[in-house]
């Protein structure tokens, strides 16, 4: 039998534990034999992990990878969102976002091999689950910052590492994933399965001086997703509601008006290259040059009905149930069902390049330099496309659409009118290309468009759909020159000095479009080449609908096109591109003494970050001629931020460690608040002819961003505990403090108005009165809010061989987190959860593995996308996921010819967990639900 050691400095080489693994024999210089376990898989991956979180000075958290090109789980997200403190948000049935310590990406910074790392979003934060997990060797998140850590944020660091090849043996390894989606696909030009290829090449050559690197990765991976959304819930008019049998009205009855509902199929294609080159050619001089390339496409199609329903769609309806006043069922008589077929394609590239360079001026002092370069651009397109039973207002419009309906605990279920017959919305011969609601009211300057009678558009019957299609584009450039060595002078173990620039720039150009089929004033049927079948909206009861490319149908230039820019002052006052410069200078040392049995380790330093910002826009406004003019304008500011820290720690023991950070941190102004622009609008408010005293029912109001704003500012304060046991066992507790000193608030301010009326425009569309009041307020985004944030983290990892030989190869991950804090304002900070729970059970044991993870979070704030893909925020109500996983490693099966071979099954979302929001007032009224379907891999992982 192997003895089981838990010493912690053969824990740190990865050494001796009897855990699943292959044995290796290897003869000592004394001729002795000796026999070590090697622990591969999950458990190697508790154990790494577990080894860099104790070694770290800071308090962390660490993910490394199973094997080459092998994370726990099939994404960067999925894995970090099962970290302690952490917590992942699904998008589109996926986890992409990721909050750490209550804060979302917008304010964690992210990075590569140690730089800034530029994300695919619309603003500074990372979509994790774009990074291909298969480039990824380890990933260390910095909860608690020290001064030599470039990247920071309010909520920590996120430091995403690659294979270095002088540090491992020679590898060829290649991953193949077959990918199902449990749900299948409603949308006929969609699959509901997909792969993941990926191939890595590592190798060292020239008597172990050059190490070159290269990985592939190639992925298309499909969602589905059902989706039900509440328009809301109306107050019954007694006028206009019929009533069933044994049905009474009190008076305070609610009943839903309407809904738009969607089945969506979507297929991400990433395909990626990660390359380094490492060149030793002595002990003094180490240079690396790495390299990533991702292509990134995104289709979906979102298909489905816009209905209205009782009192906000018709008058003329029929209550045949009540429950503590809420309408549960009904039928009305009919709406003319606006049949959409939208769209949307999103295409990005992502290039970053560095180098690194150290060299060992003497035995004890070093010389590095970094640089790097990034870039990324974005393009989306974003399709609304419109069809019914034909043009709104025409003489040949079909038939409205009659509906019943039942509440659920999911939103509603429709069924077939009693009385009247519903259209077949599958009927080709009855769909036609046209909007079949008269809501093309935006299109108000109609004089460009001219039908061929010389009669102008008539623009309330004239939208067809609709094309958001903004441009993204960003660079990043920064190099670091450090200096570091160690020193004896007394606490003082080390010095670390150093200066980095970055030069960051993000342009947004938001356009699009209003669209209108060439057939208007008249309409007519869907282009035959468009066609692809039909959409099943089964699932709420809807049944099948005519579906098309409306991607393909836009791009062949069948639309005429109205820019949406001329006619919405929105669209330049979204438009804009920010600048910032930022050279930080640190000095940082290292901290080391023996106070009796104790042992101290840590550090202290501080950052000066000397930041130039500046941002170019837009001032728009609608111009006497009702076109948006557009003026440039510009910002900026200057200003310096000193920023402290202090890492101890002190090991009470082999195995006990006690923690205390206190540190200064920032997270840099979000980019679309950095913007200059500023707009003017126009709604009347007939309040105002009532109190026209009141600045709050002025018809004018205006919206600006705010390019002096200063970043984000936490003090915050840290205290833990870690008791390792094992080397792949601990115990850990903390908790943790932030004061937010600076945070960004919604300001008004009251400007004039005049130099922008419109005699004969700016009017009341009720009484043709010009306005009163000429004052009305304009917000902006603005520095002085402050807040605060805490939390207690509580983790375990516990192996069962403690308790029992016959034990080995079980054991227990778990995790809570409990939050606590909003800002003074009484507002939400985006991505704080009050509660978190974490937890993962294994077995591992002869190359056979099994586990199930499950991860809860509580309700937080986020953000979607609203009207021109703008982000607005709103409440996520959180989720409850379970995952599970499978695989047999062939390396203990005996076969020669299967070494290497590592086979696994993975399913994601075991429970198909939905998404339900409601009206906080009544869980019953129900505004949107979301079903995702669970999802299965089946992978293979060989290495030479």
């Amino acid at each position: 039998m192997i003895k089981r050691t838990f010493n912690p400095a053969l824990a740190l080489l990865s050494t001796v534990t009897l855990a699943a693994g292959s044995m290796t024999v290897y003869a000592r210089e004394d001729g002795a034999l000796i026999e070590e376990v090697v622990v591969q898989g999950f458990r190697s991956v508790i154990e790494r992990s577990q080894e860099i979180k104790r070694e770290s000075t800071s308090v962390t958290e660490a993910l490394t990878a199973e094997d080459i090109g092998k994370l726990p789980d099939t994404s960067i997200a999925e894995s970090l969102a099962r970290l302690p403190g952490l917590a992942g948000e699904r998008r589109d049935g996926r986890t992409s976002g990721l909050s750490v310590r209550g804060f979302n990406e917008n304010y964690v910074g992210t990075t590569l091999n140690g730089r800034e790392l530029l994300g695919m979003g619309d603003n500074r934060g990372v979509e994790y689950d774009l990074y291909p997990a298969e480039i990824i060797n380890q990933v260390v998140v910095y909860k608690t910052p020290d001064a030599s850590l470039m990247t920071q944020g309010v909520g920590g660091t996120v430091d995403m590492r690659t294979i270095r090849p002088l540090d491992n043996d020679r590898i060829i390894a290649f991953n193949a994933n077959y990918e199902q989606n449990g749900m299948e696909s409603a949308n006929p030009d969609f699959d509901d399965n997909g792969h993941r290829l990926a191939f890595t090449y590592s190798d060292a050559f020239a008597d172990n001086t050059l190490g070159v690197s290269v990985s592939l990765a190639s992925m298309e991976s499909p969602s589905q997703e059902e989706y039900f959304r509440g328009w809301g819930y109306a107050n019954v008019n007694p006028d206009n509601a019929s009533l069933g049998e044994g049905i009474s009205l009190s008076g305070d009855e609610v009943i839903l008006g309407g809904h738009d509902s969607f089945v969506r199929s979507a297929m991400m294609e990433r395909d990626s290259i990660a390359g380094v080159v490492q060149y030793e050619p002595n002990e003094r001089l180490s240079i690396t040059v790495d390299a990533l390339y991702i292509d990134f496409r995104e289709d979906k199609v979102f298909r489905g009905l816009e209905e209205g329903g009782a009192e906000w769609g018709t008058p003329n309806y029929t209550v045949t149930g009540i429950e503590d006043g809420l309408v549960t069922s009904g039928y009305y008589d009919g709406f003319y069902s606006v049949i959409r077929n939208d769209a949307e394609r999103k295409d990005a590239e992502l290039t970053t390049y560095g180098i690194n360079v150290n060299y060992q001026l003497t035995d004890t002092w070093a010389l590095g330099f970094d640089a790097s370069i990034g870039d990324v651009s974005k393009t989306i397109t974003n399709i609304e496309s419109y069809s019914g039973v034909g043009r709104a207002q025409s003489p040949t419009q079909g038939p409205a659409t009659p509906r019943a309906w039942t509440m659920t605990d999911t939103g509603v279920m429709y069924s077939e009118h009693p009385s009247i017959s519903t259209p077949d919305l599958s009927d080709r011969d009855l769909v036609r290309l046209a909007g079949p609601q008269a809501w093309g009211g935006s299109l108000a300057p109609v004089e460009q468009f001219q039908a061929s009678e010389g009669q102008p558009l008539g623009y309330a019957t004239a939208q067809d759909g609709f094309v958001n299609n903004p441009d993204f584009d960003e660079t990043l450039d920064s190099f670091r020159l450090t200096l570091n060595g160690e020193v004896d002078w007394g606490l003082i173990s080390g010095l670390e000095v150093g200066v980095n620039y970055s030069d960051r720039s993000k342009t947004k150009i938001n356009r699009g479009a209003y669209l209108t089929a060439p057939t208007w004033p008249s309409d007519g049927p869907i282009p035959t080449e468009y066609d692809v079948g039909n959409a099943d909206l089964s699932f709420i009861g809807l049944g099948q609908m005519v579906a098309y490319d409306s991607i393909a149908l836009y791009q062949s230039g069948f639309y005429t096109e109205t820019a949406a820019e001329d006619l919405e002052t929105g669209r330049k006052g979204d438009t804009y591109t920010v600048d910032e410069e930022i050279t930080t200078f640190y000095a940082m040392a290292d901290l080391m003494a023996s106070l009796g049995s104790v042992e101290l380790t840590g550090n202290i330093g501080v950052q000066y970050v000397d930041t130039e910002q500046q941002s170019t826009g837009f001032g728009s406004f609608t111009g006497p001629d009702l076109y948006v003019l557009a003026t440039p304008v510009s910002g900026g500011a200057s200003y310096g931020e000193w920023l402290p820290s202090l890492n101890l720690n002190f090991r009470l023991s082999e195995d006990h460690t006690l923690r205390f950070a206190a540190s200064k941190t920032i997270s840099r102004p979000r980019m679309d608040d950095m913007r200059p622009n500023n707009t003017v609008g126009f709604s009347f408010n007939d309040a105002q002819i009532l109190e026209p005293s009141d600045i709050d029912n002025s018809p004018w109001s205006g919206s600006s961003g705010n390019p002096e704003l200063r970043p984000l500012e936490a003090n915050q304060y840290d205290l833990s505990y870690e008791w390792y046991f094992a080397a792949d066992g601990m115990l850990g507790a903390a908790v943790f403090y932030k004061d937010l000193v600076n945070w960004h608030r919604e300001g008004e301010t009251v400007a004039d108005f005049t130099p922008y009326y419109i005699p004969g425009y700016h009017q009341s569309a009720n009484t043709g009165e010009p306005p009163i009041l000429f004052e009305g307020i304009v917000t902006n985004r603005e520095d002085g809010l402050t807040g605060e944030v805490s939390g207690i983290e509580l983790q375990a990892s516990l192996p069962f061989h403690l308790f029992s030989e016959t034990l080995d190869g079980f054991g227990l991950l778990a995790s809570a987190t409990f939050n606590d804090g909003e800002l003074d304002d009484d507002t939400d900070v985006p991505g704080l959860s009050d509660e978190i729970y974490q937890l993962t059970a294994y077995y591992e044991r002869g190359g056979f593995e099994f586990r199930i993870s499950g991860r809860k979070r509580s309700e937080y704030l986020t953000e979607t996308r609203g009207i021109s893909l703008s982000l607005t925020d709103t409440r996520s109500q959180g989720a409850e996921l379970w995952d599970a996983q499978v695989g047999y490693d062939f390396s203990h099966s005996g076969i020669d010819a299967l070494d290497g071979l590592t086979v696994t099954l993975q399913a994601q979302n075991l429970t198909d967990e939905d998404t339900v929001q409601f009206n906080e007032e009544d869980p019953r009224q129900i505004t949107q639900y979301q079903s995702f379907g669970a999802n299965y891999l089946l992978g293979v992982n060989y290495k030479f």
